[in-house]
């Protein structure tokens, strides 16, 4: 796949990533919907017991509605070919129920790792990796220890 396939992979990337920051389930379902292939494929268990695009919606909105103030910082990207991989720092203060735990107030940080495979101009894989352990240390869920 020629770079500029890749170049035009991390500019959809980047559309995906504007519309996870812009703070409002609506918007980033709409890019979903423009950008996901319907029956993406994941490789990482979802929380919300659907799959393809629907899921990646649902857990935009759990996670919008925990932490409404989540915020995506981009570290690295890097494409090649048909994928795309981005390490981000995910922040926000939590302020709505997360799986089962009430609002603590507290601010959060984990970082997390995807990969996204492209066909055309739609995401249809992903890969990915959060640190859910940092996730639930910040919120006082399990003690503090080694990372």
């Amino acid at each position: 796949m020629s770079t500029d396939q890749a170049a035009a992979n991390k500019a959809l990337f980047a559309r995906f990533h504007d519309a996870m920051n812009s703070g409002d389930a609506e918007v980033f379902a709409k890019a979903v919907d423009q950008l996901v292939a319907p029956d993406v494929l994941f490789h990482s268990p979802t929380p919300t017991g659907t799959t393809g695009a629907q899921a990646l919606k649902q857990v935009w909105v759990v996670l919008l509605h925990a932490y409404p103030d989540l915020h995506v910082s981009v570290e690295d990207v890097i494409a090649e070919g048909d994928k795309v991989v981005f390490r981000n720092r995910v922040t926000g203060t939590h302020r709505g129920e997360f799986r089962g735990i009430a609002p603590t107030g507290r601010a959060v940080a984990y970082d997390e790792i995807f990969i996204f495979r492209f066909d055309g101009e739609r995401i249809v894989e992903i890969w990915g990796v959060v640190d859910v352990l940092a996730q639930l240390r910040r919120l006082g869920v399990l003690p503090d220890g080694p990372a």
